[in-house]
């Protein structure tokens, strides 16, 4: 079981919620909306994402992480690196 997975239904939700401005967004470039206004859904739905992200970085640290500092050894040191490499993509993006 992933660290996610007691709130799944909340997260597709929320990224069902995303398609839909995703989908808004080709509507307004099909309707040659204002570039401002298209500028301003794309930041909207960028924001979203990224809270979709920060859940499940914060579900990951809390239920994967914990569970292998738990145990140890070398599953833990990795799964600490895995979640780092995860953050600094996040960071980059």
């Amino acid at each position: 079981m992933h660290g996610y997975t007691a709130g799944k239904d909340d997260y597709l939700k929320r990224l069902r919620r995303i398609e839909g401005q995703v989908r808004g967004l080709q509507r307004m470039i099909e309707n040659d909306e204002y570039c401002i206004d298209v500028l301003t859904q794309i930041s909207a739905a960028t924001k979203a994402l990224q809270a979709v992200s920060l859940g499940l970085v914060d579900e990951h640290l809390r239920h994967c992480v914990a569970q292998a500092i738990a145990e140890g050894g070398e599953v833990a040191d990795a799964k600490v690196r895995e979640a780092s490499d995860a953050i600094a993509r996040l960071v980059r993006s």
